[in-house]
Order: C-alpha cells, then sequence, then structure tokens
C-alpha cells in the first residue's frame, strides 16, 4: 500500500526578535556513541520536570521548523526554551543529522528530562524511530541509534529522563500526553511519518518469547507487523504476534499508539527481551530486522511538498 506522507504547512517564525544562537564549524561524531553518552547518566530518581504547555509547544515547533529545512527560524524559536540545534556527520556512517537538544550550558542548574530528537538531513523525512524508555529498557537507545543510522529519512526520538525519574508516572513518557516525547510524535503523525516504538522486557517476564510485535491499540500496520515478526522469527527469536493472539507487553494502553489509532497512522510496538539486546550480535541482528520495515517506509511514504536543505554550519558540543 503507497502512503504518502501528508505534511502541514510551514511553523510561522516566532515574533521574538531576539538574535539565535552563531553558528559554529562543522564536527563529526558517532551517532549511537554521542547517544549512549547522553543517556549514561540517566538516574532512577530525580531529573525530570513535566514540561508547560508553552514549552511543549516550542520545541514541537522548533522541531517542525527543522523538519522544513528552516535553520534560522529553528534556532530562535528552540532558544525561547533554552533548546538548541547542532549538526554533525556521523562517522560510522557517514549520514548527516541534526540533534535538537537542551542547551549545553544552562544557567539554572536544572535537569528538565525532555529528551532529543535526531533528524536526518541527507534525506526527506519519512518514518520515525522511537526510544521512550532509555536505561530502563537497556540498549533499546542504543537499538534506536542504529536503526536511524542504517536507513534514509528517519526522525529518531529519544525520551530525556529514566521512566522512574519524575513523581509518580510523570516521566513514563509511553504513557503521558504532556510531554515533550509525545508532542514531537505527535507532529510526526501529523506530517504522515510511520513509526516504530521500541521497548524491552526482562526474560523471565515473558519466557515463551523473546519478541512482542505489535500494532498498539490500532491495526493500521498489520502487513508492516507480518513482515517484522517474520523477520526477527529469521534471526532466531521467538515471537509473539500481537494481532494473532493475546501477548504480554502488546502496547496497547500506549498513548502514542493511540493517537495513531485515532489518525490512521501506522506504527508497530516492539518489545524485546534482555538475551535479544545484550551484546552486538543481538543488537545488530534486532537492528537489520527492523530495517525490513522502515526500509519499506522510506522508499513508500513520499512527502508532497518540498523539504528545505540544511546548510552544516553548527558545531557538535
Amino acid at each position: 500500500m503507497i502512503v504518502a506522507c501528508i505534511t502541514r504547512g510551514g511553523v510561522q517564525p516566532s515574533d521574538d526578535t531576539r538574535e539565535a544562537p552563531r553558528a559554529q564549524p562543522v564536527s563529526k561524531a558517532d551517532l549511537e556513541d554521542r547517544i549512549a553518552r547522553f543517556t549514561e547518566g540517566f538516574g532512577a530518581r530525580g531529573g525530570y520536570r513535566i514540561p508547560t504547555r508553552d514549552e511543549r509547544r516550542a520545541v514541537t515547533e522548533g522541531v517542525a521548523l527543522v523538519l522544513d529545512g528552516k535553520e534560522i527560524e529553528a534556532r530562535t524559536r528552540l532558544a525561547e526554551v533554552d533548546f538548541t540545534v547542532r549538526t554533525f556527520t556521523d562517522t560510522a556512517g557517514g549520514r548527516r543529522f541534526a540533534e535538537v537538544s537542551d542547551a549545553a550550558a544552562r544557567t539554572d542548574g536544572a535537569n528538565r528530562g525532555w529528551g532529543r530528537v535526531y533528524v536526518d538531513l541527507d534525506a526527506p523525512p519519512r518514518w520515525s524511530v522511537q526510544v521512550p524508555h532509555p536505561i530502563a529498557d537497556l540498549d533499546t537507545e542504543r537499538l534506536g541509534a542504529r536503526v536511524l543510522r542504517g536507513t534514509p529519512g528517519g526522525v529518531l526520538v529519544v525520551a530525556g529522563a529514566h521512566r522512574t525519574a519524575g513523581r509518580g508516572d510523570a516521566a513514563d513518557v509511553a504513557h503521558r500526553t504532556d510531554s515533550v516525547f509525545h508532542a514531537v510524535v505527535s507532529e510526526l503523525m501529523d506530517r504522515g511519518l510511520p513509526g516504530v516504538q521500541l521497548h524491552g522486557f526482562a526474560d523471565e517476564s515473558f519466557p515463551r518469547f523473546d519478541a512482542v510485535v505489535s500494532t498498539g491499540s490500532g491495526n493500521h500496520a498489520v502487513a508492516d507487523a507480518r513482515r517484522l515478526a517474520t523477520a526477527f522469527g529469521s534471526a532466531g527469536l521467538r515471537v509473539c504476534r500481537a494481532w494473532e493472539r493475546d501477548c504480554k507487553l502488546s502496547g496497547t494502553d500506549n498513548v502514542q499508539g493511540r493517537a495513531a489509532d485515532r489518525e490512521d497512522r501506522r506504527f508497530l510496538h516492539v518489545e524485546l527481551n534482555t538475551s535479544s539486546r545484550a551484546d552486538e550480535t543481538g543488537l545488530e541482528a534486532s537492528a537489520r530486522a527492523v530495517a525490513t520495515v522502515v526500509d519499506g517506509w522510506a522508499g513508500r511514504c513520499r512527502p508532497r511538498r518540498n523539504v528545505g536543505t540544511w546548510g552544516i554550519r553548527t558545531g557538535v558540543a
């Protein structure tokens, strides 16, 4: 089935006339290592604040401007909430990425935990990979980086705190709609981008299976789910197929999945046990399996409007 990427008109720049952060020389970085360094300090307690509606809007509109190739407007909008954009070339894959993140130099000492967004600058945005529980679901952040690196046109959304870092479930972004993570994923859905969300579980939680593949609360990506389950099976994993039987951990209460169902968007919820992502071999095999789906998304999902081209002018701190 051919699905066009339906996109909204560009977000208008903010009326704020403050100068955007100055550009710096381009740098190179290893995408996976950069993400791993970002997440490795996440603690199970502390380091998260629920963003206000205006803060969520500012970050999301900044990301939208990055997707539209509007560099100066993106920097200006994001600076209003002390976020920034850096661009770099991935030393492993050679592809250029924009990184939307909390500014490196904060003046209030707060760790807000709102996450990061990585955008492939060498191809129009066509699909997304989402990591809502980095560190808590160990190495899903590394898996997300490998999936992004492997296929053109991807957008990676990574949560900025351990899922238990906030009060109650405040930082569990897969089950909250008041997060930057959810706001950005919703923007990607508005643009018609299909998405795959990566989770992990302990082997003993569901010992009969190594992986659970689900379409969440909807059924708009069953064909994609079948392909993914087949790819995991070919890699030697025992797969629970949630559209065929009752499976634990099938993500039916996942709020991004529910939003995708309402918007008639394709959404895949993937759970992998610890053993399947515990080493280099497992991570690489899982990334290749996910690539069987996102490669198709990259080829079939064509945005209807032209996407601007970013110049590579900012450095990685």
